[in-house]
């Protein structure tokens, strides 16, 4: 159990929570993707300040690796490692695709628990340009049924996932996939897509078991060499 900030900048809204055991103390949310880079440095100070801690009462700091935002992804991950080795405190980190994954399985209600005759996956979705995406497939226990990777979208996309499981689509990115997609297995959840609160939940778990990330070698998972929302 322990006293952990959590960071998020890798998809067009940032947000940071300090969290104690797992559970949301404080959080704050940036929803100018340009600015996370300016935004969050500050916007931990005031966090702390305002929720009444101190940084040297901190016991980690949690991170989202990616994939995303090619430059929200090294703004994230440089202040976590920065604040843990100033800190001298763990660094975790987790898979934003998990996190998507997490947080819609609590939004809508889900637990484990499933039919044995269809089997509910998840399957996140972050936007990375013209119809390619970066998804995985998890299973209701968020364990990777398909890897994290990029993937062009096409009519046939997870035809053969769709065959014998029902399929949550979540993510930024559903929008270029729903209209692509009338297979009856097939659902789509289009409410708030998730926060550093939901990092949180899986950043205490890693915590209980004491799986840092390595500070010195951590790099985000860009799962291919660049992304970005900005256009030249």
């Amino acid at each position: 159990m322990g006293l952990i900030l959590n960071i998020d900048t890798a998809t067009q809204n940032a947000s940071i929570c300090l969290a104690a055991n797992g559970e949301c103390i404080a959080t704050m949310v940036n929803r100018e993707q340009k600015d996370h880079a300016g935004w969050v440095q500050a916007a931990i100070a005031q966090l702390m300040r305002e929720a009444g801690y101190t940084m040297q009462q901190l016991e980690a700091v949690a991170v989202t690796e990616g994939p995303g935002s090619y430059t929200g992804l090294r703004v994230g991950l440089a202040t976590a490692k920065g604040l843990c080795y100033a800190l001298h405190i763990p660094l975790i980190t987790e898979s934003t695709l998990k996190v998507i994954a997490y947080a819609t399985r609590g939004a809508m209600g889900l637990s484990s628990g499933q039919s044995p005759l269809v089997p509910t996956l998840l399957c996140p979705m972050i936007d990375a340009r013209r119809m390619e995406v970066f998804t995985a497939v998890y299973s209701m226990d968020l364990e990777v049924v398909i890897p994290g990777g990029a993937r062009v979208l096409d009519n046939n996309s997870f035809n053969k996932e769709l065959e014998n499981n029902r399929l949550i689509f979540c993510g930024n990115a559903i929008g270029k996939w729903k209209p692509l997609c009338n297979h009856s297995n097939a659902t789509f959840y289009e409410g708030e897509e998730y926060s550093a609160a939901d990092l949180g939940k899986l950043a205490e778990q890693r915590f209980e078991r004491k799986m840092w990330a390595d500070l010195a070698y951590a790099e985000p998972a860009y799962l291919k060499e660049f992304y970005s929302h900005i256009k030249n």
